[in-house]
């Protein structure tokens, strides 16, 4: 069989695309999509999305680790796959897509796109941290120095503790300068630090509102990859949380499989 697909990537954060409307893909081949994401035997990837039809919306996004595992939702290839079907003359300037937690509208314009968010609700405020779900689970470590952080060794710990050894969780390492917020993410799925990570950007964000670290809902975060901009409004919660940062299409191709 002959894959079909693009590769993009949103602040370094780099995914595999798949037209499935026409529902060829056999997602539950996991072997196949870890061998798809393979950096040395593969095309590589920090994971696979699949396009798909679905009532009533533009479509659907169904995103997969690079393990294989259906993953939770992902911000950066939200907006990658929102190009996507840009490309695909799906919609204009607007549309609302399906992910796993639900629906999302997004803007697309030349340079960026703006993805929103769901709402965040609940934000537990621990001794040294802070832990949320925006679409995906987060930890989030506010530190002094990122740059002396390693990553992979404190972030695989506190994923492979006893609370998050099972399901697992993203881990944030987040440095505030200026008003401005510089992270780095050690990735569940991914098992390593990434470039970027869509919606940890978010979520440590909203802790840094929560902890009172910053002052403005307008907010630029510097990720090892690219630069983001996150927009959000709270009243009895958070909500109109809007992620926008950049897309490209790295290249197109045909795989045999």
């Amino acid at each position: 069989m002959n894959i079909q697909f693009h590769k993009y990537e949103g602040a370094g954060n780099d995914f595999i695309i798949i037209d499935n409307r026409s529902l060829f893909f056999d997602d539950s081949n996991q072997k196949l999509i870890q061998s798809l994401c393979d950096r040395k035997f593969g095309i590589g990837s920090d994971g696979l999305i699949l396009l798909q039809d679905v009532i009533n919306y533009d479509f659907e996004m169904v995103y997969y680790n690079a393990d294989g595992h259906l993953g939770s939702m992902c911000g950066n290839g939200g907006r990658c796959v929102v190009d996507f079907a840009k490309q695909l003359n799906i919609f204009e300037k607007e549309c609302h897509f399906l992910a796993c937690d639900g629906p999302h509208l997004a803007t697309w314009t030349c340079s960026d796109i703006s993805l929103r968010m769901q709402n965040v609700e609940v934000i537990e405020n621990g001794i040294d941290y802070f832990f949320l779900d925006t679409g995906s689970p987060h930890y989030v470590k506010f530190v002094k120095d990122i740059e002396s952080i390693n990553v992979f060794e404190e972030g695989q710990k506190i994923r492979c503790n006893e609370r998050f050894k099972n399901d697992g969780t993203n881990v944030n390492f987040v440095q505030i300068k200026d008003q401005k917020l510089y992270i780095r993410t050690y990735e569940r799925g991914v098992e390593d630090e990434t470039l970027a990570c869509g919606t940890g950007v978010v979520a440590s964000v909203l802790s840094a509102y929560e902890a009172k670290l910053i002052y403005n809902n307008s907010v630029e975060v510097i990720a090892l990859g690219g630069d983001f901009k996150v927009n959000f409004e709270k009243k009895d919660h958070y909500h109109t949380i809007d992620l926008v940062g950049p897309y490209n299409c790295v290249f197109k191709g045909e795989i045999k499989c």
